[in-house]
């Protein structure tokens, strides 16, 4: 691998540990019980780090579909808590993932 694209792997790495952190933070902040059953298992470029894709778990009977109509009214708060983070002229957008764990299964 040349020396750029490693220092751009892990430029990239750094930043999704970043918006990971701060996206795992802001979950458990916001006062709605679905996204607080939600935690963040992953954030990968996608397919750069313009945009990031964000995978999220829930288990409880929550639907992808409702999580991410629950998601999408929080985006605002949750990408400007993202924007306070890091360190970047701009900040991502955020795509979200949702993974329904069914528990005891």
């Amino acid at each position: 691998m040349a020396r750029n694209a490693r220092k751009d792997a892990q430029k990239a790495a750094q930043l999704c540990s970043q918006v990971r952190e701060a996206l795992s933070l802001s979950l458990a902040a916001i006062e709605d019980e679905v996204l607080l059953d939600l935690y963040v298992l992953d954030v990968t470029p996608a397919p750069d780090a313009g945009r990031m894709r964000v995978t999220v778990g829930v288990s409880g009977g929550h639907t992808v579909e409702h999580v991410l109509i629950r998601v999408s009214r929080h985006m605002n708060v949750l990408r400007a808590e993202v924007a306070s983070a890091i360190h970047r002229k701009k900040t991502p957008s955020l795509v979200f993932e949702v993974l329904v764990q069914n528990v005891g299964a």
